[in-house]
């Protein structure tokens, strides 16, 4: 079954022709799915049937029986499971010896009328919708309102009683959430009234500045409503509808739908490099493989203990094991008046072992390998203004880019390197000291897009990489360095930081290991 493009962008996202593979089938009416990031299962409910089940590479088998009539479903930070139940108008939480905590259930006093989806923030708040489709027959137990609205709420990180977001009667039935990847943006969706609205998140939680995101998610010719929705780590919403799923793009364009055989509730991420899409759609739990993951969510972070240790000295055999979606690779001021004949600092000595070591092409390469894992690529560069104003001459290091009036901006020194240049996705980030992390927003992209792992390469091994390197491992993120990606004045100085200062901060290796950790190989990628 063929996907539709309406946009180049699409493409970028996933195959046109990426099979919807059948994982499972027979049920009642399936919702909720969610991936457990250690143990690598997905469960899933199956409201009507009033049970909760667990697919596997083994297959589906039920976890528990009565649900509660259970709904969206997602994990905390630390592994509890949240989960809305329809049968008793809650969300709940359970933790992993399988004790039950109601965290909300009321609101001024009246029972809510049936929380159905989820998200948490990265405070710990949650944020929950809460149409009446809980108090219908079959997805619910039958009976009377007690609330005269629908709403959307959050549960502070502290726990208490939820707190109303949005005015009593802005919603018809409002129903999948999610958060954009800088957590400033909460995306609502209303099945009754076919869109979707945006909210700026403010600082105390609350939202302000609602506006209608995307509009007409219906078709008179095919089954299908705004139900479950998730975003991207690139910003992109996914809500089901009409035949399948619509994906929009940051800007509300509709730039694609991946069409499913079955009506789709609700969609989840999961699977080893977070690029499997499972699919709940009525009678069956589908998946199709995409070309981009979800944004971070809190409880992503639990495959930490998988991290290697920073201590340890990574050979091309050791085995380095890294997940994709948790690293990000750093080039590093591979300028052309840091590293090339003809700049700057080319006296140095710095052209000849750039190409001793092979850095660009073997940078490149990792480049390459890592965009094909959807790893974000990060450019960042040293450059000043005319006169260099603002930058500091307390090392010579820093003297020495003034006097020789190097990297300023626009001109051909502070240009990358040839074979190094951003590619569309890339970010660049400038700065003005040897660490990648004074004043700059390395952090700040590193933070939205998920990522705790850390590959940082380039020049020069025993200024930038290691400033960068010991400030990361300062900050708490694993720090890789794949030592063929870097270099130097000289092999002397690149091996003295290589043997001895680097290994206590990070993880040194290669870029072949590097590739083949995230599940690419670079002997694909020409140089």
């Amino acid at each position: 079954m063929a996907h539709d493009a309406f946009d180049p962008r699409f493409r970028t996202l996933i195959d046109e022709h990426a099979p919807v593979r059948q994982l499972g089938s027979g049920f009642s009416f399936v919702e909720g799915p969610i991936w457990h990031p250690t143990e690598h299962h997905l469960l899933f409910s199956d409201m009507p049937g009033d049970v909760r089940r667990r697919w596997d590479k083994g297959g589906v088998r039920e976890v528990e029986r009565p649900s509660r009539k259970g709904n969206g479903m997602t994990y905390d930070a630390d592994l509890n499971l949240l989960v809305c139940e329809h049968a008793t108008s809650s969300v709940v939480r359970i933790d992993r010896q399988g004790n039950r905590t109601v965290l909300a259930s009321h609101f001024e006093g009246r029972e809510l009328n049936s929380p159905n989806d989820l998200v948490v923030h990265s405070s710990g708040a949650i944020y929950f919708s809460d149409p009446w489709y809980g108090r219908m027959p079959g997805f619910g137990v039958e009976r009377p309102r007690a609330l005269g609205f629908q709403g959307v709420y959050r549960i502070p990180p502290v726990g208490g009683a939820p707190q109303l977001l949005v005015d009593r009667f802005m919603f018809g039935q409002p129903n999948g959430l999610c958060f954009c990847p800088g957590e400033d943006r909460l995306y609502v969706n209303d099945t009754d009234q076919a869109n979707i609205r945006v909210f700026q998140v403010e600082k105390d939680g609350s939202l302000s500045n609602p506006r209608v995101f995307a509009s007409g998610i219906k078709d008179s010719l095919k089954p299908g409503v705004p139900d479950g929705m998730k975003c991207d780590r690139e910003g992109n919403i996914w809500v089901t509808g009409p035949g399948g799923v619509w994906v929009y793009s940051q800007d509300g364009r509709h730039i694609g739908k991946v069409s499913v055989p079955e009506l789709v509730a609700n969609l989840h991420w999961g699977g080893p490099d977070w690029h499997t899409l499972f699919l709940a759609a009525s009678t069956s739990l589908y998946a199709v493989e995409t070309k981009i993951g979800p944004r971070h969510e809190p409880f992503m972070n639990q495959q930490r203990h998988n991290a290697p240790s920073r201590q340890t000295t990574m050979a091309p055999s050791s085995g380095l094991d890294l997940n994709a979606s948790r690293c990000a690779l750093i080039i590093q001021d591979m300028q052309n008046d840091v590293v090339m004949e003809g700049g700057a600092f080319a006296s140095s000595g710095a052209p000849a072992h750039c190409r001793e070591q092979n850095a660009i092409a073997n940078l490149a390469r990792l480049a390459e390998a890592c965009r094909a894992r959807d790893v974000p690529v990060i450019h960042v560069w040293f450059v000043v203004e005319p006169g260099a104003p603002g930058l500091t001459l307390n090392a010579p290091l820093f003297e020495g880019v003034v006097d020789s009036k190097a990297v300023v901006r626009g001109t051909w020194g502070a240009e990358p390197v040839p074979g190094l240049q951003p590619h569309p996705g890339d970010h660049v980030v400038t700065k003005m000291r040897m660490s990648a992390w004074e004043g700059t927003s390395l952090e700040t992209i590193l933070k939205a897009t998920g990522r705790d792992i850390v590959i940082v390469a380039g020049a020069w091994t025993n200024m930038s990489i290691e400033h960068t390197a010991r400030t990361g491992a300062d900050k708490g993120y694993v720090m890789i360095v794949p030592e063929d990606c870097c270099a130097t004045m000289n092999a002397d100085w690149h091996r003295a930081s290589i043997d001895y200062a680097l290994k206590n901060v990070a993880a040194v290796t290669s870029s072949t290991s590097v590739a083949a950790a995230i599940g690419h190989s670079v002997a694909d990628v020409a140089p």
